[in-house]
Order: structure tokens, then sequence, then C-alpha cells
């Protein structure tokens, strides 16, 4: 016989199960996220100027950028599919930055200026982290799930945006499309 709290666990982890099975699905419906191809409204149209302080305590502004392919990449210390990203951006910034690429990381939770630093020497990263504000994050079109990541292109207008983890595969197609085409970014 099966006592009161096995009962209790086995309702609690169906009740789990069916909401990470049934999540995606109502997300979509509602149209919290959208599939591959489906283009948003800030696609096309020029990225959010903004103006943040780095690690280093320079003021940097997307606009620095200028004439730069960025990928711009919201995301926080304790988002482990973050985590798994940051290498990738590592490695695809040494491949791209010579072609034009720059990747900038948006740091956008309530950890202190010093804990982002250690964590960011840590993951060894190799592109600048600013420190993110709630309102940059508004004028991306709300960053709800992290990591948020938007493609720009040379001219700053946004190519394409990803939310949540997608494969590098996937992200290395954005960086060439805001490259200006797979033709300039193949080695």
């Amino acid at each position: 016989m099966v006592n009161r709290n096995t009962w209790v666990w086995i309702v609690v982890v169906l009740v789990i199960a069916v909401m990470l099975v049934s999540a995606p699905y109502l997300a979509n419906r509602a149209g919290l996220v959208k599939s591959r191809g489906e283009r948003s409204d800030v696609n096309g149209k020029a990225a959010p100027e903004f103006s943040l302080e780095s690690l280093q305590g320079k003021t940097v502004r997307l606009s620095d950028y200028h004439g730069k392919a960025v990928l711009l990449n919201f995301w926080a210390t304790w988002c482990q599919p973050c985590k798994i990203e940051m290498p990738w951006f590592e490695d695809l910034q040494k491949q791209y930055g010579p072609q034009g690429l720059q990747v900038v990381g948006i740091a956008m939770d309530d950890a202190s200026k010093e804990d982002i630093a250690k964590f960011v020497k840590q993951m060894g990263v190799n592109y600048p982290i600013l420190l993110g504000k709630e309102s940059v994050g508004d004028a991306y079109g709300g960053v709800q799930f992290l990591p948020s990541t938007f493609f720009i292109d040379r001219e700053g207008k946004i190519v394409d945006h990803i939310f949540g983890l997608k494969s590098r595969s996937e992200i290395e197609d954005e960086i060439k499309q805001s490259l200006g085409g797979g033709h300039l970014a193949q080695r």
C-alpha cells in the first residue's frame, strides 16, 4: 500500500510534467514564442540605441559598433542556458570578429558588478559585458526570457532575434546573415 506522502509526490511530479510539456504549446499559442522563420515586428527596424556601463566602468553605446554586425545577448549569471551559450559566443567572436562581428553581452540580473565580473572571468569571456537596465530590455520589446539574443546588421538594423537556447549552428547562421550574407562568413 502506498502512503500519503508518496501520493503527494506523485501528484506533484505529474503536475510539473504536465506544465513542462504544455508550456511550449501555450507560449506559442499566446504569441510569446515566435516559430523559426517567423519575423517579429522588431526585425528590419533600427536597433534601439542604448548607453550602458561596462564592467571596466566605461560608458558603451550601441552606436560605438556602427559598421559592425552585433550579436547582442541579454543574459544573467543564474541562467543555465546562458552558461552553455557563452563559450560558443567566445569562439564565434574569435572566428567572425575579423570579418566585422562584435558580440556584446548585457547582464540582466541583480548580482553586483563584482559578482558579474567574477562570473565573466570564470567563464573566460572575451567580449564586452555591460550592466543591463530594465529600460534597455524594454526598448528591445521586453526581455521576458533569458537568454535573448538580437542579431544586428552593419547598418544597425535588427536582422532577427531568438529567445532561449538555440543550437550553435542556428546562431552561426544568424551571424552570417548579420554580416551581410553567408558568402562573407564562409571560411
